[in-house]
């Protein structure tokens, strides 16, 4: 498939170039959503615009929280010193009474009434369309980009029944406990999606979306994180900054709080700390072993303080995930990520090689290093035309070489959305969703007994609008 490449209006009327449209393509994620691009011309007064104060202000508002208290931050976080860092820690306090008293008092969960949860689900809705209008008014729109915005809309419409179920459950189960806060940073929360059996603790995924690094969102994975927990396995989303409102090095330390805040707070919420598996999709897999490796380094230097140790996950799972950008780069140009604004998300030329986790093990400073790296596990489709199946192909390899447990597990023909929502919304039986939940739970001769006698999956969406959704997507 061609790369979907879609003109809009110079967004800085005052340039030179004579160029007098801006490229904008739509690319793969976990959801149907879309991203925005400027032309490689115009890429710097572009980006200028995409990060400037105004902007910034509007991603400061996406930053309250949704819900009316949230849980208290998690002890190994740093504080700031002074009376900033002794207001922080008093609304710190202030925070756990409450949740302590309100969750004493609610039976030990949150229980919402249906019009207090459609009443929020709207809120989400009205603050993600005003911030796609606002980045749209930046931007400008063209002839050409309205074309391709119709192929992403059908596709999402053909999707809709889908989407309606799982965003009922997201918003109106008793069973996901949203926008729990795990760090002081914008957009520092994570959902969890807990069993209805709460029967003994459970196994953890933690779980990181995907989104190009700039579209993320942790609502991304209430399909797997609904389907995972109907496994009697909890799965934490992980939220973060995207791009323009971070860049790499914050997504990864937004990461690796959230992980952090899983692997000392989830026995509270049911989970086993010795049974944690870390997850990531597309770019969310790339930020997650990019984490991994980080917190190895750490781990492995002199005097380094840590909040978490690699040594409490049990495996990572990357699926769809790219782990070797100076490979990917020009691959991401021709698809209209352009290498200016990559570049710019990676902090400058030097960051495709830093945050390259596929370079970073074979350095010989940190042969120490990658001992420590738990079991990696990389799903990917044949068909993946964003981030070629290569990419964990060559990623497994290279583990392999150095001394890690790792190997690639490929699904013939699957493109980078078949795995993770078309595959899903068919029901029945998931090859890759079945991989996953045996890995999970081998050893554990109760739970694979109770895997081999579950019902199958429920359809979501019907298969003739599944097969126009796949040849209309412009992923």
């Amino acid at each position: 498939m061609q790369p979907q490449l879609l003109p809009i209006s110079n967004p800085n009327p005052s340039s030179s170039s004579s160029s007098s449209s801006e490229i904008i393509p739509i690319t793969s994620s976990a959801s149907a959503g879309t991203m925005l691009f400027g032309s490689e011309d115009d890429m710097a007064a572009a980006t200028r615009i995409l990060i400037s104060p105004t902007f910034e202000d509007e991603m400061k508002i996406e930053t309250r929280p949704l819900i009316s208290r949230t849980l208290s931050y998690t002890d190994t976080l740093s504080s700031t010193s002074g009376g900033s860092g002794s207001h922080q820690q008093q609304q710190r306090r202030r925070r756990t009474a409450s949740e302590t008293s309100l969750f004493s008092l609610s039976g030990g969960g949150r229980r919402h009434s249906f019009r207090q949860n459609m009443g929020r689900a709207a809120s989400d809705t009205y603050l993600l369309t005003r911030l796609g209008c606002k980045l749209l008014r930046y931007l400008g729109v063209g002839y050409r980009w309205v074309t391709r915005f119709l192929s992403l809309g059908c596709y999402a419409f053909l999707l809709i029944p889908g989407f309606i179920q799982v965003g009922y459950y997201y918003f109106c189960s008793s069973q996901v406990q949203r926008g729990i806060v795990y760090g002081d940073q914008p957009r520092n929360r994570l959902d969890l999606y807990l069993p209805k059996n709460g029967d003994g603790p459970k196994p953890v995924v933690a779980f990181i979306t995907g989104g190009a690094w700039i579209i993320g969102y942790k609502a991304w994975g209430s399909l797997l994180g609904q389907q995972l927990s109907e496994r009697d396995i909890i799965v934490a989303c992980i939220d973060y900054r995207n791009f323009p409102q971070g860049t790499m090095g914050d997504m990864i330390q937004d990461a690796s709080r959230g992980i952090s805040f899983i692997c000392n707070n989830i026995a509270e919420y049911g989970g086993d700390p010795d049974r944690i598996y870390l997850m990531g999709q597309s770019a969310g897999a790339h930020i997650a072993a990019c984490a991994l490796v980080e917190q190895a380094i750490k781990e492995a230097g002199e005097g380094e303080s840590t909040s978490w140790s690699v040594s409490q996950i049990n495996a990572y799972f990357g699926l769809s995930g790219g782990y070797n950008l100076l490979n990917l780069v020009d691959h991401f140009h021709s698809r209209g990520l352009y290498r200016r604004i990559f570049e710019s998300i990676m902090e400058g030329e030097e960051g495709l090689r830093r945050y390259s986790p596929e370079i970073k093990v074979q350095d010989p400073d940190i042969r120490n290093v990658v001992a420590l790296l738990p079991p990696i596990i990389l799903f990917h489709g044949t068909g993946d035309y964003s981030i070629p199946s290569d990419s964990s192909k060559s990623f497994a390899e290279t583990l392999r070489k150095v001394g890690v447990k790792a190997e690639s597990v490929l699904y013939e023909g699957k493109t980078h959305t078949d795995l993770f929502l078309q595959d899903p919304m068919r029901g029945g039986r998931d090859d890759m969703f079945e991989d996953l939940v045996a890995i999970i739970h081998d050893g554990d001769s109760e739970a694979l007994a109770k895997d081999a006698n579950a019902p199958p999956k429920k359809r979501l969406v019907p298969e003739c609008m599944l097969k126009l959704a796949h040849s209309v997507s412009p992923f």
